[in-house]
């Protein structure tokens, strides 16, 4: 494997900062060319003394001075529109997409028609623009590698089969911590609840998607189109050891499971190394243990974001970019103490209801859908 050299998106937040950890344990495999950060400028600029890459953006454009001031030796950018060409730069191999929410789709695009290997954690690209990625991925050399630990399951499962022979996928999840709780008791769910997840440690919106089951339906709507199979070939089951992370079923019965600890470092390297493998200093399982692994259906009632989602990607369109964004705006009012954890869902589904675009599908359109969302779920529930 010769050296590749990075762009990592979001190297402040969770994925980001795990990806600068396997750097530091393989310097002679990559080497950083891009770091970005919304805001988080203090720690972007100790990640650029450390890894010194040519590019540095910040978001925020109020934190472009400190930067700049800390970090005189390398090109600072500032501002959000100057994503995609850094990940189109002639000088990266290897773009890691770990910006959270719509705000990674554009990013994306640009790096597909760039012709780079993606590795892909802004599991709402595919979300909102899915049908859009996949057309021209079709017209690129890109490749688009996941880094969600389900869907590298999916590939890792997927190795050295045909695709056509996938039966079923089985997607897992952990449940979160309110999948012992009844109806009733996820009325009184706050904040703090929400963002203590028993398994995974994660960023603030993401950890809120995974209590709701949203994450679930946005992994779903992922999985249809990096494997390019119906909806209803998709089947969610709650897994709480977060041992197995996905498992395939193939046309003769037989079914193969990616099993693991919980740690996201392994499904990054993946995507950084594929097809190939690099050693990774990590927890390993303990076989001579006792190990139970158990399963159980998902409850679409108690949980019915995962079953929007699955409706959305079924009317297609631009159902599951309404889907995206007002979950977006529902999880933002739910942490900032606006509405309650159950007007969550109730935000996304009236959403879905109401807003009706019939405009041909495209990234500017995409745009439009999103901004009109976006309001509309910010102003119903009040």
């Amino acid at each position: 494997m010769k050296k590749q050299k990075l762009a990592i998106l979001g190297s402040t937040g969770s994925i980001g900062t795990q990806a600068l950890d396997i750097v530091r344990q393989h310097p002679d495999k990559f080497e950083v060319i891009v770091l970005t950060a919304n805001s988080n400028w203090k720690l972007l600029a100790e990640q650029v003394k450390e890894f010194n890459p040519k590019y540095a953006l910040i978001g925020n454009k109020s934190h472009a001075k400190d930067l700049e001031n800390e970090c005189s030796q390398t090109n600072i950018l500032n501002g959000k529109e100057h994503l995609p060409e850094l990940a189109s730069l002639n000088s990266v191999d290897i773009v890691l997409n770990a910006l959270v929410g719509y705000a990674g789709f554009d990013s994306t695009l640009a790096a597909i028609r760039a012709d780079k290997k993606i590795a892909l954690a802004n599991k709402e690209s595919l979300v909102v623009g899915g049908e859009i990625l996949t057309e021209e991925l079709k017209r690129s050399e890109a490749k688009l590698i996941p880094v969600d630990s389900e869907h590298s399951a999916m590939l890792q499962c997927l190795a050295g089969e045909s695709w056509d022979d996938i039966e079923k996928i089985i997607i897992t999840a952990s449940g979160g911590p309110f999948r012992a709780f009844t109806k009733e008791q996820m009325h009184q769910v706050t904040a703090e609840q929400a963002l203590d997840h028993p398994n995974w440690n994660m960023g603030a919106k993401i950890t809120v998607d995974s209590s709701t089951m949203m994450n679930k339906g946005l992994e779903i709507i992922e999985a249809h189109w990096l494997f390019d199979i119906p909806v209803h070939k998709i089947q969610p089951v709650i897994h709480p050891q977060s041992i197995i992370h996905s498992m395939i079923t193939f046309i003769d019965g037989s079914s193969k499971a990616q099993l693991g600890l919980p740690d996201m470092k392994v499904p990054i390297i993946y995507a950084l190394t594929y097809p190939e493998r690099l050693d990774l200093d990590t927890q390993r399982m303990n076989w001579n243990e006792i190990l139970n692994l158990t399963f159980e259906p998902v409850d679409f009632d108690k949980f019915p974001c995962v079953r929007l989602a699955m409706e959305s990607i079924e009317k297609g369109g631009y159902a599951p970019a309404i889907l995206n964004a007002a979950n977006e705006i529902a999880v933002q009012r739910f942490l900032n103490k606006e509405i309650g954890y159950i007007q969550i869902p109730e935000i996304v589904e009236k959403s879905l209801a109401n807003i009706d675009w019939n405009d041909s599908l495209n990234a500017e359109t995409l745009k439009e859908i999103d901004k009109e969302t976006r309001t509309y779920a910010k102003s119903i529930i009040k």
